[in-house]
């Protein structure tokens, strides 16, 4: 049944991803505009996309020389938007851009984010980009040394809101002193816990756990209510990364680690401190405070563990939120009212950081190289990647989310959400750290992916992971 999806916090990520670098899976429909024309996966056309108040000034130029068809591929669905703040303001700045320029028609593929990383990857590898696109964070070097985008360093320096961005957003896009996007959609965390706080005041905890000794030292509570503690699915494999790894990485490591491994300075992934945090992850997936069937499930399903009561909190994405919440402010609205949310637990032993999320945007608004033969065509791509990213878009997810993105804004008046969105925005505050498939090759994280899948279940040994990543790593980056 379709639900009346309301105004939450959150994007992707790229987030979906987020999807944020994480890959985050979502539905995929189109909808037809008078001078943009959507292509998608599910060739059913439908006319859903979420009615909303234009609150954003157009800033784009009205008059631009070029006068043909800009492609643009992204996975911004119009199911995805309904539920999504980035891809609500990401879909609606492309109307508007679209409706200023009319005679400029904006040809739109729009497709799920993981058949969206699929087939960008192969447009790469045949050198046919779209003239605007996602990048992901992890394709920059390899895309940057074959030519095939557009070095936007001065684009960037010149643009009308250069004093206005957040330039430590810029660093996935970045590479042998070039900048080659502008980072896209929102700031999302691919490592957040939503728990049950009512719950966990029952097992004896005002908030949820700051230690993971304290999560096993409640298992007997939870199992003699036959509740799961703490749901997870890494299905995809992916997950494991993103949504774990990373945050717990980064506890053990540091940042100056993983900055190590991105700049090739010496860092290893068979380093002591990574070692250690692959050999805590086999640990505590073994522990029996996840559901048992974490290997087998998607993070769309252990959402739904959290949303039936089944678990009283669950690891994920932005997106993950974005969606429990919608749910459960319709559903059920007393779980609505008791989830709260917080960092992942700190590891025993782990030195390298306290309290971190793993933060980021993992996408940017690129240009095809290839633009750049066509001076007018090149100046209208420029446009829209500025209207796409710029105030009206900032301004836009801040005032309807409670939302930031590249493009600062001043203030965002709270008073007018609800405590569940209040809450996540100040979650937010907690310190970042990197996404680690934000950065470095797919090639790597197949690897390890795999590895650490096999390694949860006992199988393979977090040395032998260690080692495999750290030869992926020397063979493709």
């Amino acid at each position: 049944m379709k639900r009346k999806l309301l105004s939450l916090v959150l994007c992707v990520t790229l987030v979906a991803s987020m999807a944020v670098g994480c890959g985050k899976k979502n539905n995929n429909s189109t909808k037809k505009d008078t001078n943009s024309t959507e292509t998608a996966t599910d060739t059913t056309k439908t006319d859903d996309t979420k009615e909303t108040d234009d609150t954003t000034t157009d800033t784009s130029s009205s008059e631009l020389a070029y006068k043909g068809t800009i492609n643009i591929m992204h996975f911004s669905t119009s199911e995805e938007a309904q539920g999504n703040g980035g891809s609500d303001g990401f879909r609606t700045m492309n109307q508007q851009w679209a409706d200023a320029h009319k005679d400029i028609k904006l040809e739109q593929n729009v497709l799920a984010n993981d058949e969206y990383k699929s087939k960008i990857a192969t447009l790469a590898g045949a050198n046919d980009l779209p003239d605007v696109f996602l990048l992901q964070g992890m394709n920059t070097k390899a895309w940057a040394e074959q030519g095939l985008i557009l070095d936007m360093t001065d684009i960037i320096n010149t643009s009308p809101y250069a004093a206005q961005y957040d330039l430590s957003k810029f660093y996935p896009f970045q590479y042998d002193g070039k900048t080659y996007g502008l980072p896209a959609l929102c700031e999302g965390s691919c490592a957040i816990v939503a728990y049950d706080s009512e719950l966990w005041k029952a097992a004896g905890f005002d908030a949820f756990p700051t230690t993971w000794d304290e999560i096993v030292s409640a298992k007997a509570f939870f199992d003699d209510k036959k509740v799961t503690e703490v749901a997870f699915g890494n299905r995809d494999k992916w997950n494991m990364n993103s949504c774990f790894l990373s945050t717990v990485g980064d506890r053990f490591t540091g940042s100056d680690w993983y900055h190590s491994i991105i700049e090739k300075t010496g860092a290893k992934f068979t380093d002591q401190a990574f070692v250690d945090s692959l050999k805590f992850t086999q640990e505590i997936f073994q522990a029996g405070v996840f559901n048992k069937d974490f290997n087998a499930i998607t993070n769309e399903d252990a959402r739904e563990y959290y949303i039936d009561g089944s678990a009283a909190a669950v690891i994920g994405g932005n997106w993950d939120i974005s969606y429990i919440g919608a749910t459960l402010k319709e559903s059920n609205p007393e779980l609505y009212a008791r989830t709260k949310f917080a960092v992942i637990p700190q590891p025993a032993g782990a030195s390298g950081s306290t309290n971190t999320h793993n933060t980021g945007m993992g996408y940017a608004v690129a240009i095809n190289a290839k633009v750049a033969d066509d001076p007018d065509k090149l100046a209208a791509c420029i446009d829209l990647a500025y209207k796409l990213t710029g105030s009206d878009f900032s301004t836009y997810v801040a005032e309807n989310y409670a939302l930031s993105a590249l493009t600062k804004v001043d203030s965002v008046d709270m008073s007018k959400f609800d405590q569940f969105t209040t809450d996540f925005y100040n979650f937010y505050q907690n310190p970042g750290c990197e996404i680690y498939d934000s950065f470095l090759t797919g090639a790597v994280w197949d690897v390890l992916n795999t590895d650490l899948q096999t390694m949860v279940n006992g199988e393979i040994d977090p040395e032998t992971v260690a080692a495999n990543a750290q030869k992926a790593y020397e063979e493709n980056y």
